[in-house]
């Protein structure tokens, strides 16, 4: 379908996954909060407005600097892996996720998956969301992927998925969707549009980057990107 005018037209598109996709936004809190919790500490959303995005050792190494907290990398990895096994599992796609993503694969339009997350981790978010997840490729787990050599907010979180394609296009062909502001800078670094869908509780102050920014991915309108628009 024609572009609108209103932005670029682009050719493929790159997800993230938590928090955007897949509500794992909250389940992070609350493992967050419990592990702080018997130092006294608290976890907000100010700190975690800062670890969005990051690589699951990025996020280790602020968080315990950032509440001073008397432990180490290794404790925190194994107490908030077993916490996300026993948790992640119940996470539910966010409104409008499948809609999106199953009209453009339907359209042929190819989409990829950019996910903080490694390959273990995104196994058990997606334990109950095999098929869906499937549908997108490349799938690039940064958590976890030896090409990805820096975490959200440098390019590499989209510019690695963005090679994969078979056709390889330019990034500026590529249009981005992220909830947090590390991912939106990665993909505004890696040159490409993005559309913002923030979480509730995030400061909208944070949220001024996104080529567009929407509350809901059911506010999303593919032909203002010269994607093929949703039937009437």
């Amino acid at each position: 379908m024609a572009n609108t005018g209103k932005y670029k037209p682009v050719t493929h598109v790159i997800f993230d996954m938590d928090g955007l996709l897949l509500d794992t936004e909250d389940i992070y809190t609350r493992v967050f909060q419990e592990l702080v919790t018997p130092y006294g500490k608290t976890f907000d959303w100010t700190i975690k407005a800062k670890m969005m995005g990051m690589k699951p050792q990025q996020g280790a190494s602020y968080l315990i600097q950032t509440l001073d907290l008397p432990m180490t990398e290794e404790h925190y990895h194994e107490w908030t892996t077993k916490r996300y096994a026993e948790l992640m599992p119940t996470a539910e796609l966010l409104p409008g996720a499948e809609k999106v993503v199953r009209h453009l694969h339907k359209h042929k339009v190819p989409i990829g998956l950019s996910t903080g997350s490694d390959v273990e981790k995104f196994n058990t978010k997606t334990t109950n969301h095999r098929e869906f997840f499937k549908l997108f490729d490349p799938l690039v787990t940064c958590g976890s992927d030896l090409e990805v050599k820096h975490g959200k907010p440098h390019a590499d979180a989209f510019l690695v998925p963005a090679t994969r394609f078979p056709d390889k296009p330019n990034p500026a062909q590529c249009l981005a969707f992220e909830d947090s502001p590390n991912g939106v800078d990665s993909a505004l670094n890696a040159g490409m549009q993005v559309v913002m869908v923030p979480h509730p509780n995030l400061d909208r102050s944070l949220c001024t980057n996104g080529t567009l920014v929407l509350n809901s991915l059911e506010d999303f309108r593919p032909e203002e990107f010269g994607l093929p628009a949703y039937a009437s």
